[in-house]
């Protein structure tokens, strides 16, 4: 298993950078986000990038910090429990090595929505 320098800072190293010098303790915490999703399989970089991007613009919409780790810990339960999340992938999962039908599973009925070209030709403006 490859130890890289960031992860072997103590909370207390962490926590007084922080509290001393809050430029380099985001620069440090942006150094040790890239270099885990760097050391990351390269077929799951890509996913981990996106998220790690939704995360960095849901702290900058709050000034608190509490607040933006409620907000973040509230979309870890959605990713758990909400639509398409680890509960629905467990359900199935179950559902086909018990040999129970998927179709007993919850499903939601798919809404058409018109492309933007024939939306656009309704009320005469261009795409």
């Amino acid at each position: 298993m490859t130890h890289n320098r960031n992860a072997e800072v103590s909370f207390d190293e962490w926590r007084d950078l922080a509290r001393t010098d809050p430029e380099a303790f985001e620069a440090r915490r942006r150094a040790a986000v890239a270099e885990a999703i760097a050391l990351a399989p390269a077929d799951r970089r890509q996913r981990l990038e996106r998220l790690q991007w939704r995360i960095d613009r849901e702290r900058e919409r709050y000034r608190d910090p509490l607040a933006a780790c409620a907000r973040l810990s509230c979309m870890m339960w959605e990713s758990v429990h909400g639509p398409g999340g680890l509960v629905e992938h467990i359900r199935h999962l179950d559902a086909r090595w018990s040999g129970r039908s998927t179709r007993d599973l919850p499903t939601a009925r798919l809404l058409p929505f018109p492309g933007r070209q024939r939306a656009a030709s309704r009320d005469g403006s261009r795409p």
